[in-house]
């Protein structure tokens, strides 16, 4: 179908106000579970022959984290819906005020290739449960899951509700044409801005998920060897194509030489004898280029090595990496880690706020003064005190960015309500009607309102 003739009818559909009842919006999420559960054999696959990536990782990293989506909505959904009453002003007696939640309308969902299950569902999750139409695109990056994904939407909706556009740069271009309600996007800095564009030409809301340099910081406090394993969980997730990945690590110079053997001791437990006959590979020729140079900034203490054949390079800790080395002037998205030392922690704060600010942020320490002077000076998207990751793995607390690494949020409650619009209504009643208001004024009426309103 041609993507104006598809965006038309999606738009046709919505207005006939079908998405609108609740029991509409928990049977398509109903469908959308059972279509995820008969389908997940057929994802694991893709994802194999997409990324490499195993079916353990494969479940708690994208299909699990989305089965546990669609459960926290359909449990939730009918109160969330309801109108929310307000308190009302004392200068608008006798009226009732309440926020009303409703559907943007039609949206558009665009998708990455590193989580390509998960960062294509769950957001439709949230564009379901508020009551839209949906237009997926998944990227081209990762074609196999793709497939899936087309082939299991298209029998599970029909196309005016829920519809997938495969393709590269070409449909894209095309989506962002069209006028759509509400924008969900996924990826790049760089896209995240042309996509803001686009949108400002009908001045469409948008929510942008980006990336940037997460920080992790280590002080002399922390569990060297819980922050290493956590540190490099973290790291190998996807072969680091992780937007919350680890980008680099400041430790205190003090722990420095503790900590990379920590490291090294969890490199070796979780991929014994450097086995990556199930490690994720790098998504592509070009960025696998890309990654490689980044391997010369520094000196690898373990690691460094790299598969061409395979698109699959070693976990590598980088050291005597200093602040303006190439790794260190854009986003890894890849299992390579600078490892800085730092003396002071104004001066590691300081190293970070001179920085854009980060999609994630991880501490390890046991000082709590520590924690509350990093969480007081920093700014960023989310992140954990001790551990790395698992800040966005829960549907209790939204996930979104600050700055150049996004704007909005999602998760849980939150994804409905970014795919919602929430309307102030008050409710008036005829009597009585105060004349304070109406014309003409008077010094007797200014009296009331003042005091009323003062």
């Amino acid at each position: 179908m041609d993507i104006h003739e598809l965006t038309a009818r999606q738009h046709a559909y919505f207005l006939s106000g079908a998405t609108r009842p609740a029991a509409f919006r928990l049977d398509a999420l109903r469908k959308l579970r059972a279509a995820v559960l008969r389908y997940e054999p057929e994802l694991n696959a893709a994802l194999l022959t997409d990324l490499n990536k195993p079916a353990s990782e494969a479940y708690f990293t994208e299909t699990g984290i989305v089965l546990e989506e669609i459960r926290f909505h359909l449990r939730h959904l009918r109160g969330w819906m309801r109108d929310r009453t307000v308190r009302t002003p004392l200068a608008q007696f006798w009226s009732r005020s309440f926020v009303s939640p409703e559907p943007h309308g039609v949206t558009l969902i665009l998708s990455p290739w590193n989580y390509p299950v998960q960062l294509c569902l769950a957001p439709l999750v949230g564009a379901i449960s508020a009551g839209n139409c949906a237009v997926v695109k998944p990227s081209a990056y990762a074609p196999a899951t793709s497939r899936v994904l087309a082939r299991m939407l298209g029998e599970t909706f029909p196309p005016e509700y829920v519809a997938v556009v495969e393709g590269g740069r070409e449909q894209n271009t095309a989506l962002l044409d069209e006028r759509f309600d509400f924008i969900f996007f996924t990826g790049s800095v760089t896209v995240g801005k042309l996509v803001m564009e686009k949108a400002a030409r009908h001045l469409t809301p948008v929510l942008l998920e980006l990336g940037g340099k997460s920080p992790v910081i280590v002080d002399e406090t922390a569990d060297l060897r819980c922050a290493a394993k956590r540190v490099i969980f973290g790291k190998l997730l996807n072969a680091g194509q992780t937007c919350v990945a680890p980008d680099y690590v400041l430790v205190q110079a003090g722990v420095r030489e503790a900590f990379l053997r920590a490291c090294r001791a969890a490199l070796d437990e979780f991929l014994p004898g450097g086995d990556l006959s199930d490690f994720p590979r790098i998504v592509n020729e070009k960025h696998f280029r890309r990654l490689c140079g980044l391997l010369q900034s520094g000196t690898a203490v373990t690691g460094g090595g790299y598969d061409e054949a395979r698109l699959q390079i070693q976990p590598t800790l980088l050291d005597g990496v200093g602040p303006e080395a190439p790794v260190m002037q854009e986003e890894i998205f890849g299992p390579i880690l600078p490892v800085l030392p730092y003396d002071t922690l104004a001066d590691c704060i300081g190293f970070i706020r001179a920085r854009p600010k980060p999609l994630a942020l991880y501490l390890f320490t046991q000082s709590r003064e520590t924690e509350r002077r990093v969480l007081e000076s920093c700014s960023f998207g989310g992140g954990c005190i001790n551990d790395t990751i698992i800040h966005l793995a829960t549907t209790q607390m939204g996930f979104g960015g600050a700055g150049e690494s996004g704007m909005g949020s999602y998760h849980g409650k939150k994804s409905f309500e970014a795919f919602s619009h929430e309307r102030s209504v008050v409710r008036k009643h005829v009597h009585p009607d105060l004349p304070m208001r109406y014309r003409p004024y008077t010094p007797g009426k200014d009296r009331v309102i003042r005091r009323v309103l003062g």
